[in-house]
């Protein structure tokens, strides 16, 4: 049985505003185990990135804090670490693939020089060495003529490209955990199905852990294992993948998968959420997706209810599943 490679327990990422606190991030609970990928979907500003940033440890200081909760990876909590010790792990052990490949590149280096700063900072690699590693990294991503892509700078790369250098960076130390934010967004469905391609032969080849950031649930039947739903900072429901398609349970769950248009099937109108994402700073009373839901009771405009365990690896948080409600 595989073990616990990373396990979220219990945190709560806020940001201090001159509103008002923002509740990022509340009491989010979750584990990935060795070589298995675990995707966390929802809306934009359900808290899907602030989690993958926390993990990081790349919570923008002052304004964001994390108030409270653990994150224990390989048995050690990385939240109680110094600096340089998470210094040590981020870009090494736990790597990150950023949502927008072009604002992560550095414009005025070469694809090589920040490949190869990753292999000197961490690998202690010569300049050579390290140059020489980025050209294998960047054919291992299928990236063509590497030899002189290595020498070029991102501006003359497509998205598609620019995605793949971006993946390379992230494997160059063969991390246990790679953390995907949004890999495919902005690229267009043929270059979106080569690069989730090479994210499962790396898998497989580097026996990498992968947390998956997406609102795109073909991405999520085609990669995860398990799969964590997230809205307004709280998980809503988390399942085995074709548990949570084959049987979902929560309102919210069950609307994302009813807007994903079904191939070979007409449709007069794509199916949509009513109403949107509540205000951080004005949530409601209860359960924070009660005004979206045609099933809302009275209890779920006043209570909010807890995540109880539906069946096996099966969790949901709404009051339509507890006992004598």
């Amino acid at each position: 049985m595989a073990k616990d490679l990373l396990e979220v327990r219990k945190l709560k990422t806020y940001f201090n505003t001159d509103e008002g606190t923002v509740k990022a991030v509340d009491d989010v609970s979750f584990k990935i185990k060795e070589k298995e990928t675990v995707a966390v979907v929802g809306e934009s500003g359900c808290g899907k990135s602030i989690t993958a940033m926390s993990i990081m440890g790349l919570v923008p200081k002052p304004i964001g804090k994390i108030e409270g909760g653990e994150i224990i990876f390989k048995g050690q909590n990385l939240l109680s670490m110094n600096n340089n010790e998470i210094r040590d792990i981020r870009g090494n052990e736990i790597a990150l693939i950023f949502q927008e490949p072009m604002t992560s590149l550095n414009p005025v280096f070469t694809i090589g020089y920040q490949i190869g700063e990753v292999l000197i900072l961490h690998k202690k690699m010569s300049k050579k060495k390290a140059l020489e590693e980025a050209i294998k990294l960047l054919a291992m991503v299928k990236v063509p003529r590497p030899e002189e892509i290595v020498r070029c700078y991102p501006y003359e790369l497509s998205g598609g490209m620019r995605q793949r250098v971006v993946i390379a960076m992230a494997i160059a130390c063969n991390p246990k955990l790679l953390i995907a934010d949004e890999p495919t967004t902005a690229l267009d469905v043929t270059i979106q199905a080569q690069i989730l391609d090479i994210m499962r032969e790396l898998k497989e080849k580097m026996s990498t852990s992968i947390l998956l950031i997406t609102h795109d649930l073909g991405v999520v039947a085609e990669m995860a294992d398990y799969v964590v739903v997230m809205y307004s900072g709280k998980i809503v429901e988390k399942a085995p993948v074709i548990e949570l398609y084959e049987n979902p349970k929560h309102p919210y769950t069950i609307g994302l998968l009813k807007s994903k248009p079904v191939i070979n099937k007409f449709q007069d109108e794509l199916y949509s959420i009513k109403g949107q994402v509540p205000n951080p700073l004005d949530m409601p009373e209860g359960c924070y997706f009660n005004p979206r839901c045609k099933r809302a009771k009275d209890v779920c405009k006043n209570k909010r209810p807890s995540l109880k365990e539906v069946g096996e690896g099966h969790y949901v948080s709404c009051w339509l599943y507890e006992e004598g409600k």
